[in-house]
């Protein structure tokens, strides 16, 4: 069931993944952790906040999961240069290969959005967590993304990827449907918040208008719209813009994030 992963893995997708930590991408789960917990970090990418939630349940195990063996090496290359014990696993998240009653927090990070089916990852996820543990996802929501200037461009940009996206079985307003997806999974007991991240200084804008300038041309994303059809003048007219906006002292980016936490 494994979608066609819209972002890839160059090196302008991963200079933004691996940016992540616990801190600023799972604060509303870090006052649930104690040492000695078993985590399953699920969609692991570079590992950047798989490796603070390990060190978070340490002395307990940690498990960093990826849909392929070609991205958990990537999560490898990172811990090779750690002093963390992890856990490393290819699998599918509407199947996961674990046995029940496994793991206290199973957590993941931007994944349902990717997934064929949402309800049934968080299904194997509550399948695999303890009774009593905690399953937790936060996921953007591009559709309530919101920056300044309005540059065309950045609209432009905004509606390719919500097609590029929905094309490949994803679902890009994943943040607002996460309470109704843990819901329609089993869940009784959720918790549901939102958080941002918002670069309006000039380091900030620099990373990510200058990160999306080289991702709208060189990641697996732009190749696919390429394939869909869409002018190169089209791609090369969104990069400039965000290096445009980059540049712009009253530059401004919200990106929102849902959260659920829920008991399994």
């Amino acid at each position: 069931m494994n979608n066609v992963y819209t972002h890839g893995h160059h090196e302008s997708v991963l200079r933004s993944h691996s940016w992540r930590t616990a801190e600023n991408s799972a604060g509303y789960l870090l006052p649930h952790l104690r040492p000695g917990m078993s985590l399953l970090d699920i969609g692991a990418g570079p590992g950047t906040i798989t490796a603070d939630l390990a060190r978070l349940v340490e002395p307990g195990r940690t498990t960093a999961l990826e849909a392929t063996s070609k991205a958990l090496d990537i999560t490898r290359e990172t811990f090779a240069e750690l002093d963390l014990e992890i856990e490393f696993v290819v699998g599918d998240v509407h199947k996961l290969d674990i046995p029940d009653d496994t793991y206290d927090v199973v957590h993941a990070h931007q994944v349902l959005q990717h997934v064929a089916d949402p309800v049934q990852a968080l299904r194997e996820m509550r399948r695999v967590c303890k009774p009593g543990g905690i399953v937790a996802a936060r996921d953007s929501d591009y559709r309530a993304f919101a920056w300044y200037p309005t540059l065309p461009e950045l609209d432009e940009w905004m509606a390719l990827y919500q097609r590029m996206a929905r094309a490949n079985g994803g679902e890009p307003d994943a943040g607002r449907q996460l309470l109704s997806w843990a819901l329609e999974a089993g869940f009784e007991k959720v918790d549901s918040s939102a958080s941002n991240w918002t670069f309006a200084d000039s380091d900030g804008r620099a990373f990510w208008g200058g990160m999306w300038a080289d991702r709208i041309l060189q990641s697996a994303m732009a190749d696919q719209a390429r394939l869909a059809g869409v002018p190169e003048a089209t791609l090369e007219g969104i990069s400039a813009a965000w290096r445009t906006w980059a540049t712009r002292p009253d530059g401004w980016i919200s990106i929102l994030h849902g959260e659920i936490l829920c008991t399994a």
